[in-house]
């Protein structure tokens, strides 16, 4: 059974910098592309970024030119580097694989990401 394990999250002041990992157990993970998430209170969940498994990336024109996803397949983890953060990206951020509108895995726990001076 696959589980997907976020952590990195935290409190970070307007303009610094998170980054979040997700390790990604019971899978065949180079198989898999896979995307960050996030969703704010009262919000829906929101895709906002993916990796394929060539490493290919896109991102939501929200965290473009901010965020980086990144991949380490011997470690079966994905990473989110999070630069100048802006107070817009509060939210829990999780990871998973994208199938269409939807996602191959049960979703984990999340990271909450709190940005705030």
């Amino acid at each position: 059974q696959v589980q997907l394990v976020e952590s990195g999250g935290g409190l970070a002041q307007p303009g610094g910098s998170l980054r979040l990992s997700c390790v990604v157990s019971g899978s065949i993970f180079s198989r898999y592309a896979m995307g960050w998430y996030h969703q704010a209170p009262g919000q829906r969940r929101e895709l906002v970024a993916t990796i394929t498994r060539g490493s290919n990336t896109n991102y939501a024109d929200s965290v473009k030119g901010r965020f980086t996803v990144s991949r380490d397949n011997a470690k079966n983890t994905v990473y989110l580097q999070m630069n100048s953060l802006k107070p817009e990206d509060t939210a829990v951020y999780y990871c998973n694989q994208p199938v269409g509108d939807y996602v191959q895995f049960s979703w984990g726990q999340g990271t909450q990401v709190t940005v705030s001076s």
